[in-house]
């Protein structure tokens, strides 16, 4: 749906009304509580708006290394279980760049102030 407001919108909008207006009235273990709450939020904006980029040069990079043709999991599956088995390791062409830049698209979302992965990102990883 092409809607407004979008998802993201909507996440970032609760989030930032819990952080800048619930915030200041709560203490304690609710203050906890709604920290972890807020935190939950911006990760899902996070992911929204990285998930269509970041799944589909995923899906690409797989289907290169792999040669097959699937769905994101489908394919992560199919590349664990050639790891697995040995078929694949660290010397397959293009796989150790694959796992770097899976990792750093999942630190996106998860732990984008993580200070590794701004180190990375400044050297253009």
């Amino acid at each position: 749906m092409q809607d407004e407001p979008t998802p993201i919108e909507l996440t970032k909008a609760v989030a930032d009304f819990l952080r800048n207006d619930v915030t200041p009235l709560i203490s304690g273990h609710q203050a906890f509580k709604l920290r972890v709450a807020i935190n939950i939020l911006d990760l899902v904006t996070r992911q929204l708006a990285r998930e269509g980029e970041s799944d589909n040069a995923e899906v690409a990079r797989l289907r290169a290394l792999l040669g097959l043709e699937g769905s994101v999991t489908e394919l992560n599956h199919a590349l664990a279980e050639r790891i697995a088995k040995g078929e694949v390791d660290l010397s397959t062409p293009g796989l150790a760049e694959h796992l770097w830049q899976t990792t750093m698209d999942k630190l996106a979302v998860d732990q984008p102030n993580y200070a590794s992965y701004k180190r990375e990102l400044s050297r253009g990883a």
